[in-house]
């Protein structure tokens, strides 16, 4: 079957030179569509009811564009040319897929917290957390990070690569524009509750299978880089439930079980306290050590991943002749 060869490679390409900046990116069309409806639909003076209908209006229309331009595109150009065709895909696929970008940010708050000052960590850990990072202590920023790191394991590697597989790449795009939806308009504050709910169930609706096939690869990763898998495994069937989504608990309580931390606690947003269930236990203290350990973790599992890809590739290439 094609579609493991295009998500290896696609893998691949993404670890190598993640997303350039001098080529469009989709998730960037996405958000602009999104920030569009958003004005124009997502107004004060709507009720929560008439929210609710724009928000659905909102994702549908997302989505459908989402998967039937590139599969109406990539349909003409499989016509044409099978060669360029494969190689589209390959990009497009790519771009669903941040590996690279996942790793980049936790080594770039790691180095800061290595060499720099206080305040250059807090900058730099504020550009991939929502919390207020003003007053984190050293240990703070590391709980963050690797909280980071965890719980963006299947949104950023393994639902892309799954929704390629089953789907190709026109479901792997449209898994990114709900990804991206949620992410945008998926919260619950006032001005988001009513609209953003539909984004949001649909997010947590598709990342849900691929949420239970991450507890399969990280017992295996986790045995690999020498951490603690049955520990893993007994934490996250203790815990995963306690985070507010039912995906995000599933590699944050594995993360925490297998470097034997306690991720979770006090968070403040926009100056408001905010309590998340912990989840672990604190066997190791948080420290750059265990962000270091984190960052293996998420490596190693993309290169697991590939190794797997091939392996069905090859299979079914062999299963087909």
């Amino acid at each position: 079957m094609i579609n493991f060869g295009i998500a290896a490679v696609a893998l691949m390409l993404d670890r190598l030179i993640g997303d350039p900046r001098v080529i469009p990116h989709p998730v960037i069309l996405f958000g602009k569509w999104i920030a569009l409806l958003d004005r124009h639909l997502n107004r004060s003076t709507f009720g929560p009811l008439r929210k609710r209908i724009y928000g659905v209006v909102l994702t549908v229309t997302t989505l459908f564009l989402a998967y039937f331009i590139p599969w109406l595109g990539l349909g003409w150009l499989h016509r044409h040319n099978e060669w360029l065709w494969v190689a589209v895909n390959v990009f497009l696929v790519s771009t669903t897929i941040a590996w690279k970008g996942l790793m980049d940010a936790g080594r770039a708050v790691l180095v800061q917290l290595q060499v720099g000052g206080i305040e250059a960590v807090r900058s730099e850990v504020g550009k991939i957390v929502g919390r207020d990072t003003q007053h984190l202590s050293e240990e703070e920023v590391a709980r963050a990070t690797v909280e980071t790191l965890a719980e963006n394991i299947v949104d950023a590697i393994i639902s892309p690569v799954f929704f390629a597989c089953i789907g190709g790449t026109p479901l792997a795009l449209l898994y990114r524009a709900a990804n991206t939806l949620d992410s945008m308009v998926g919260y619950k504050n006032e001005r988001y509750r009513e609209f953003g709910w539909c984004s949001a169930r649909v997010d947590d609706v598709l990342n849900y299978i691929p949420a239970r096939i991450t507890i399969l690869l990280l017992v295996l990763v986790l045995w690999i880089t020498k951490q603690d898998p049955r520990r893993a495994y007994r934490t996250m069937r203790q815990d995963a439930r306690k985070h507010p989504s039912p995906n995000s608990g599933i590699p944050e309580s594995m993360m925490a079980g297998g470097l034997g931390v306690m991720l979770g606690g006090l968070n403040y947003y926009g100056g408001i306290p905010s309590f998340r269930a912990t989840m672990g236990e604190p066997l190791q203290p948080l420290s750059d050590r265990q962000m270091i350990r984190a960052i293996r973790v998420v490596n190693v599992l993309g290169v697991v991943l590939i190794v797997i890809l091939v392996v069905l590739f090859l299979v079914s290439e062999s299963l087909a002749y």
